[in-house]
């Protein structure tokens, strides 16, 4: 009968108890990557609340973790770029924005320019009349004393 496997308990690595139960789920799936005996001594360790300390146990388990954390950095990378993507999107929208919004204030002064122009003109035109006016009313009086 072979020896057990070196193994040591898991609660005593320090880690808290959220910390534990991943380190049994990635233990046991480690175990069953393996295969054979190594699956059932990484089961039977973890049913236990042990974590198998020989040399081919710790370097798969550290192989594992190495990819995990590998597949971890690429998530958060793509979710970087994403990001980055999506804030420089809101940005070029905003200059946009914020372009058209200058563009139609300066449109709008433009209006408000011309619309002042246009009071200026006005004024000028009304004073006009009321001379002609002036004069229209003097001349009718005239023609008046000299028609009769």
């Amino acid at each position: 009968m072979a020896s057990p496997a070196p193994s040591v308990p898991d609660t005593q690595l320090g880690l808290s108890q959220a910390e534990v139960q991943l380190l049994r789920q990635h233990q046991s799936a480690v175990g069953s990557q393996l295969g054979g005996s190594s699956s059932r001594a990484a089961s039977n360790a973890s049913s236990h609340g042990r974590l198998l300390v020989d040399p081919s146990s710790l370097q798969a388990l550290s192989a594992h973790f190495d990819r995990l954390m590998y597949s971890i950095q690429q998530r958060w990378q793509a979710l970087h770029a994403q990001t980055q993507a999506a804030t420089t999107q809101q940005y070029d929208r905003a200059g946009n924005a914020i372009e058209m919004a200058d563009a139609e204030i300066a449109r709008f002064h433009e209006i408000l320019r011309q619309i002042d122009e246009l009071q200026v003109e006005f004024d000028k035109v009304r004073h006009i009349s009321e001379i002609v006016k002036g004069y229209r009313a003097r001349v009718e009086a005239i023609d008046r004393r000299v028609g009769r």
